[in-house]
């Protein structure tokens, strides 16, 4: 392949690949918008103001087919709507190739405050005409050059830069095996306090302590989650000047470890699970439970037997979950301890059993049982906990449970349910249990771009009243 190919054909090649791929997601997003067009205004009357409205259901409809999160699926959607309703020169430059999804995203993201249609016309135009020029601009040169184009045709509209402290986070995910790493953004006073409390604590043992000052720093921060002040010294001398009587700590914090007997005994080596951070090795495992820091549960399969009410048992809502792992819908990754337990078949006519139960988070949840029927979603269970999710279109998704994946025994069919196929229409009256938004989604939208344009405009008439108190000044005779 690459043989026959000299080393400007090479380059040729590379450019023609990256003009194929920013076309392709160009394509991409048209479709998105034309499946919007299609599905969500005969929602808009009836479900406007749903918490699930026609706008989710094809989020949903996106996430499931491309595998993706809920959240991407929203977000490139709404890049999809402005290229189709707002920047449809943009949508044609990023179709052709000449631009890639950063400077479309960032075009549409710096345009979206301009409201005025004959304005954004002439935004749209100019940001086609110029964007494939800037596609070497890094990030901040970019904005600051979209931004000009903004503030000539509409200065209201530039978009407001967010405050410092909105910026604000802290994470905590999985590192490396048995570890976790802790990562995140404060404002400059609290983090410049916090580093000096973790030094403070940390400086709390004695010189003979063996551990480095960054594994101190560590140990401060969980002492300090636990409300204690000081760390407890690991010299080992019983005269230890940093000695003392701790403070009493919080409640213990119980996380709930998936693990096989036989890694717990030593005879294997095959990893636990910890829900959100992953695989727990199996010396850690076998270092807690001979530390007697670990409680042993065993898990067992649930019989193949219906339960009497609607709530599952706290045994079979244990397995159901331990099974699961996360939400089963396509692309959703929400952990189970977020999620809600789903009868498949609605209850009462689908019985509370483990072969018609799984976890959902609490907004596909809303979703599977608001937008059923014969134009919407349907589900089949099978007794190892394999979803079928049936979309609209009649595509066809299959999820098999995440815990099953790591642990094969978890998906020991749990029992054959005989169920009549045929449920019949949802109720016409369905809507009222669904949760209201107290804005449309458009509504929302609007408000912050009305915020965001009146504090623009009331920053453009501070500096034209200070430049014309300048000017004034200016013009005053000199004294004599």
């Amino acid at each position: 392949m690459f043989e026959s190919v000299d080393d400007a054909g090479v380059v040729d090649a590379i450019t023609a690949a990256s003009r194929e791929e920013n076309a392709a997601c160009g394509r991409r997003l048209m479709w998105m918008g034309e499946l919007y067009a299609r599905r969500a205004p005969e929602d808009d009357v009836e479900k406007i103001n749903w918490a699930i409205d026609g706008h989710a259901n094809v989020v949903a409809e996106i996430s499931a087919a491309l595998n993706i999160s809920r959240g991407r699926a929203a977000s490139q959607l709404q890049y999809a709507i402005d290229l189709r309703e707002r920047f449809p020169k943009v949508r044609e430059v990023f179709a052709a190739g000449e631009i890639d999804f950063r400077m479309m995203a960032a075009l549409i993201t710096r345009g979206e405050n301009v409201t005025d249609p004959e304005i954004l016309a002439k935004l749209d135009a100019a940001f086609a005409n110029w964007a494939p020029k800037w596609m070497k601009m890094s990030g901040p040169k970019l904005a600051e050059r979209i931004d000009m184009w903004v503030e000539k045709f509409d200065p209201a509209g530039v978009r407001e830069p967010r405050p410092t402290q909105d910026n604000r986070y802290v994470e905590i995910g999985p590192g490396s095996p048995g570890m976790a790493n802790v990562w995140g953004s404060l404002t400059l006073i609290e983090g410049a306090a916090l580093d000096d409390r973790i030094d403070q604590v940390a400086d709390t043992v004695c010189r003979d302590d063996p551990r480095t000052k960054d594994q101190r720093r560590a140990d401060a921060l969980i002492a300090m989650s636990n409300q204690q002040s000081r760390l407890e010294c690991g010299c080992g001398a019983a005269d230890c000047a940093a000695g003392g009587p701790q403070e009493k700590p919080l409640g213990e914090v119980v996380l709930h470890v998936l693990a096989e007997q036989s890694a717990v005994d030593g005879t294997t080596d095959n990893p636990g699970y910890l829900p959100g951070f992953g695989a727990v090795p199996a010396p850690l495992l076998r270092e807690l439970a001979a530390s007697g820091q670990a409680k042993l549960k065993p898990l067992k399969i649930p019989p193949p037997v219906c339960e009497p009410g609607y709530r599952p048992t706290t045994a079979l809502a244990e397995f159901v979950r331990w099974r699961d792992l996360t939400c089963r819908w396509p692309g959703c990754v929400e952990p189970a301890a977020n999620c809600q337990i789903d009868h498949t078949v609605p209850y009462p006519l689908g019985p509370t059993h483990p072969s018609n139960n799984k976890m959902y988070c609490p907004h596909h949840h809303l979703l599977k049982t608001f937008y059923v029927g014969v134009c919407g979603w349907s589900e089949r269970q099978l007794p190892d906990g394999t979803l079928i999710l049936t979309a609209p279109t009649g595509h066809v998704y299959t999820t098999t449970p995440g815990g099953a994946e790591f642990f094969p025994q978890l998906a020991t069919p749990t029992g054959e349910l005989v169920i009549p196929e045929q449920l019949g229409p949802p109720s016409p009256n369905r809507g009222v249990m669904m949760p209201k938004r107290q804005r449309t989604r458009a509504q929302d939208r609007a408000y912050r771009i009305a915020q965001e344009r009146q504090h623009n405009a009331a920053r453009i008439a501070r500096k034209h009243f200070l430049l014309a108190e300048r000017i004034a000044r200016d013009d005053e005779p000199p004294p004599f």
